[in-house]
């Protein structure tokens, strides 16, 4: 399926690993030009290579900045370093810590809620105007399936994950008069370095012993793969998807299902 998104311009957050670098793959595939921004510039220069070489007609920027702070958000938004408006802005940026009520301290919680959290809904603050004003573009957030089953292990990454999916809801449900759709994807766990970190979490929770993590990886349903997230994410940034705002698409094996 031709996804009609040749000559696009996307900018993807938390793009240096991960699902954020799969959606930068993706798109870039898909002949997007794409700016790629995270906190580390030498991270972020290895991840555009291997973009540039997946897809080398596409133009590649990358953007080291600190997303969890506002000035930060405001050099991204100045210098996006792409000819011409964004049209599709994908939020990927922060990673919540697992841990319960009390073992989440508030520096935790908070560093954590003013990356993924505030960046998103400053960004989304940010971007959507600009978008209403031209009457097109499309806003992914990249949130998480914990805001459908929270988890007491879970807790900080599971409200903040909820308040997020409101906001696509919110946002996205009155966006199509301007022409803008606003959308999200909750993934479940994912094959990635994060999946690592949240099951050493819950084996020190569940056990007091980080090193038996990988007895809690799941067989039914298995772990997804980047590329299962970056292929919806690409659908919905794409006209095909024209009919889909205000919606959160699950991606976790119909695990939040059982």
């Amino acid at each position: 399926m031709d996804l009609g998104l040749a000559g696009r311009r996307a900018v993807i957050t938390g793009a240096s690993k991960g699902i954020g670098l799969g959606c930068a793959m993706a798109l870039a595939r898909e002949g997007c030009d794409v700016a790629l921004a995270a906190r580390s510039a030498d991270v972020l220069a290895k991840a555009a290579g291997e973009v540039e070489s997946a897809a080398p007609e596409s133009t590649v920027s990358t953007h080291a900045v600190d997303l969890s702070t506002t000035g930060g958000r405001q050099t991204l938004l100045a210098g996006t370093g792409l000819d011409g408006p964004v049209d599709i802005w994908v939020n990927n940026a922060g990673a919540i810590p697992g841990g319960d009520i009390v073992t989440v301290d508030d520096t935790t919680w908070r560093d954590a809620w003013d990356l993924k959290v505030f960046g998103y809904i400053d960004l989304c603050r940010a971007i959507y105007p600009l978008m209403s004003a031209r009457g097109s573009g499309v806003i992914v957030n990249v949130i998480g399936a914990a805001s459908l089953r929270p988890q007491p292990s879970y807790i900080a990454g599971a409200v903040g994950n909820s308040g997020l999916v409101a906001m696509t809801a919110a946002l996205g449900s009155r966006s199509l008069r301007e022409g803008v759709r606003v959308v999200a994807v909750n993934p479940g766990l994912i094959i990635t370095d994060r999946m690592g970190d949240l099951l050493r979490r819950q084996a020190v929770d569940e056990w007091g012993d980080e090193s038996r993590w990988e007895e809690l990886i799941p067989a039914d349903p298995a772990p997804g793969t980047v590329e299962q997230v970056a292929d919806v994410v690409a659908f919905l940034a794409s006209d095909r998807a024209s009919h889909v705002s205000g919606t959160s698409i699950t991606i976790d094996g119909g695990a939040s299902a059982r």
